[in-house]
């Protein structure tokens, strides 16, 4: 990790890798004007699917043999550990960079790959998508994604990585690699989200975590920890202190309570015993 770039620098890479990395452009706007197709063909604007919820953008291609499933795998699996439904609480845009890949392609992944999810709506909100060269390069460029094509192999070389869009289409979080850690993911999804989703133990979650752009991970926050559990001691003690004081305060009415209820009152007619001799009382 060099200054948010996901490879070494450029002049130490290897041959042919030289241009493959990623580069962060947190809150970058994604352009939403570029224009591809979605898995049935339909021609779409990226705009269209924002402004309604909190997005993942993956880059890959359909025909990679290698890193691609294998990320769009553990995104599925990540996505499976977290309660957020696909559809619901977020949508997933998965972009082919390879121009001459098709609907149909794309169709067939997603029939994969949502079947692998297996919750439902997901098909409504796990979009596939495929584009002409400049809506790709306009994308790839937007959010720092760089690879490179080898024509001896006909593959192309590049890195994996998610982002986490906000409703917006503004480019929220990185997660690198091919296996997401449930917990991130959640969290940058939920600050994605301004937090419009997500419940109060994820507000909790989110004061002692904090996003580091270098790791792309969520980090504990030491400081906040402790002034929680300092706030946390706080109020136990104090909650102890009012039950204390309560109960002290309610010993001496029952005290007091209990002497008055032990006094007999003689009924009329009754004596009462003084020195051994019976004494009346006359009405």
């Amino acid at each position: 990790m060099n200054n948010g770039i996901m490879s070494p620098p450029a002049n130490t890479r290897p041959p042919k890798l030289e241009n493959v990395g990623i580069e962060q452009h947190l809150d970058a706007q994604v352009p939403p004007d570029l224009i591809f197709r979605d898995e049935t063909g339909k021609t779409i604007k990226l705009g269209d699917y924002f402004g309604r919820k909190p997005m993942i953008l993956n880059l890959v291609y359909y025909n990679c043999t290698m890193l691609c499933g294998e990320a769009l795998a553990g995104l599925a699996s990540a996505m499976r550990l977290i309660k957020f439904d696909v559809g619901n609480e977020f949508d997933v845009i998965t972009v082919s960079f390879d121009p001459r890949e098709t609907p149909t392609m794309a169709a067939a992944k997603k029939q994969d790959y949502v079947g692998r999810y297996g919750r439902a709506n997901a098909a409504a909100g796990w979009h596939f998508l495929t584009g002409p060269p400049e809506s790709i390069n306009a994308l790839t460029k937007a959010v720092g994604f760089q690879y490179q094509y080898d024509e001896k192999s006909n593959q192309y070389a590049h890195a994996t990585a998610i982002m986490v869009l906000t409703p917006q289409g503004r480019i929220s979080r990185y997660f690198y690699g091919v296996d997401f850690p449930p917990k991130d993911l959640r969290l940058g999804l939920v600050e994605a989200s301004q937090e419009k989703i997500g419940n109060a133990v994820d507000a909790v979650l989110l004061y002692c975590y904090h996003y580091d752009p270098q790791t792309g991970k969520y980090g504990a926050m030491v400081t906040n920890i402790l002034r929680l559990a300092a706030g946390a001691t706080i109020l136990l003690v104090g909650g102890m202190l009012l039950i204390f004081w309560r109960l002290e305060r309610s010993v001496p009415r029952r005290a007091q309570g209990q002497r008055v209820s032990d006094i007999r009152v003689p009924k009329n007619g009754e004596g009462t015993a003084a020195n051994g001799k019976g004494l009346t009382t006359n009405d």
